[in-house]
């Protein structure tokens, strides 16, 4: 990479990804950990149960709290064919499980009824189509390892592993990938500086490859050197392909042959236990065993949790006996053995180019414009109406008790 000669900017005056993608939504906040499982025959189970239930039973299954309890009266969530009808007088059929990017790296089901949801921001589910890409700001944990800043297609609760909750920000503003939610003129800024054409998957691709995390949010220092923007959006591109697993009509993530990972020992019924052997590369759940297993995966950290070991918990964690959350398979599913090693071959692909994704952002911060350069283009400040969903209910979306109601 050329050097260029600009002095550095201080760090706190290097622009936060909430300058350049302005509209962000807070993380979901669910209220009921049983709504959500990594299968969906557990979802529709815990389904059956609840409606099966009457009066008090029912009651003490849902787990009500101050925002959800059985007789509340909530609309439906966009998109999604699901009842309105109070849930004391009628569940109804099981809603479908749709999938749910539930924390870093961890996609699972959710049951997309608003009924039992507590804050589902249905904002989000508006703009949530198979056009849409979800940049997820990672909450910042002082020295922790791990990227600022995670891309998903699936609709993201924006669960962070520790510290405080980052902010969840779609890359388009409309549905069918319209609008893109980007500040007003940074488009045509960064290619007239670079001279070359800048569209939206662009910034959100350099966003991943240079973003840093800081305590007022992902900051990303964009260089003034065209070559840097070209590596970083190249690089940038790969880490995302990587993070959103073939959707899009991307290619699933694949490791070379002879480094890809494979179960050399059946999983158990019931694995309690997962350890790492750095010299055999291999990870151990009770006595099945998955290998060649790189450092880098098992290492792989957000927020200082490590990805796997979390995602393992996730699935493993013992629940109160006769809740809904106890329901769920009586032996370990085939497809999550499939899913952990995707999961591996996700992390091991990440680490690899993590010392350049390092290096790539150490150059870009070092050279990089300034929020003061953004206000001089007059991208900065950001007009208000940008930070606010757009105007996109043009239909009729269902009301409490099945009443219509044209937004």
């Amino acid at each position: 990479m050329r050097g260029v000669t600009q002095q550095p900017v201080p760090v706190d005056e290097l622009p936060l990804l909430d300058d350049l993608m302005p509209w962000s939504v807070a993380p979901l906040r669910l209220g009921r950990s049983w709504i959500v499982a990594p299968d969906r025959r557990t979802l529709r189970a815990r389904w059956d149960r609840l409606a099966a239930a009457r009066g008090a039973e029912r009651e003490a299954l849902f787990r009500s709290s101050r925002a959800r309890t059985p007789a509340s009266s909530v609309a439906a969530l966009p998109g999604q064919r699901t009842g309105t009808v109070r849930l004391a007088r009628e569940p109804g059929p099981c809603p479908e499980p749709v999938r749910l990017a539930h924390g870093p790296f961890d996609e699972q089901w959710l049951l997309p009824d608003h009924r039992l949801i507590d804050a589902a921001r249905p904002e989000l589910w508006r703009v949530a189509d198979e056009h849409q890409l979800f940049a997820v700001e990672q909450g910042y944990v002082p020295g922790a390892a791990g990227p600022a800043l995670l891309v998903t297609a699936a609709l993201p609760d924006g669960r962070s592993p520790a510290g405080r909750p980052g902010r969840i920000r779609p890359l388009f503003r409309r549905p069918g990938g319209l609008e893109p939610n980007l500040a007003p003129g940074l488009l045509r800024l960064l290619a007239t500086r670079y001279g070359l054409g800048v569209g939206p998957a662009d910034l959100v691709a350099w966003a991943v490859a240079a973003g840093v995390p800081s305590p007022a949010g992902c900051r990303v220092p964009l260089p003034a050197d065209r070559e840097v923007w070209v590596a970083g959006v190249a690089l940038g591109s790969a880490l995302v392909e990587v993070q959103l697993r073939g959707a899009r009509g991307g290619e699933r993530p694949r490791l070379p042959g002879g480094r890809r990972p494979y179960v050399r020992a059946a999983v158990p019924a019931r694995p309690r236990v997962l350890a790492y052997d750095p010299g055999e590369e291999a990870l151990s759940l009770d006595e099945g065993r998955i290998s060649p297993v790189p450092a880098g995966a098992w290492e792989f950290e957000v927020g200082g949790a490590r990805m796997v070991e979390q995602w393992f918990a996730h699935r493993t964690a013992p629940a109160e006996p006769g809740s809904l959350e106890a329901i769920g398979p009586s032996a370990w599913p085939q497809e999550w053995t499939s899913e952990l090693l995707e999961l591996i071959t996700v992390l091991a692909l990440l680490a690899e180019r993590e010392p350049e994704r390092r290096a790539l952002t150490a150059h870009a911060v070092a050279s990089g414009l300034g929020r003061g350069a953004l206000r001089a283009a007059g991208v900065l400040p950001v007009p208000d109406g940008a930070r606010r969903p757009a105007s996109v209910l043009d239909h009729q979306e269902e009301g409490p008790e099945g009443q219509f109601m044209l937004l």
